[in-house]
């Protein structure tokens, strides 16, 4: 026979990963992490790009950079900005 804490328990665990989930989520990086990110790019030679996130592994991810030459890539920068991979689309 099932108490009632046992059918509490599933429900419980749910609501306790929540905020840990969350915590792991990317984010979007500060005004001031945006700038600095720009500078890098373009100081890389890159001239557009869409989503900048801040990974939850420790990683810029920045996706479809264009390049000068009008190639597309998909780029990881480490926390000094420093590109780390560079995966042309």
């Amino acid at each position: 026979m099932t108490t009632s804490w046992m059918r509490a328990l599933p429900l419980a665990a749910a609501l306790a990963v929540l905020p840990l989930s969350a915590a792991l989520a990317d984010r979007a990086p500060t005004l001031e992490e945006r700038g600095r990110i720009e500078a890098a790019l373009r100081a890389a030679g890159f001239t557009v790009w869409d989503d900048v996130e801040f990974d939850d592994d420790g990683k810029w991810e920045i996706e479809d950079a264009v390049a000068a030459d009008g190639a597309k890539y998909e780029l990881d920068l480490d926390t000094n900005l420093n590109i780390i991979k560079r995966e042309r689309q």
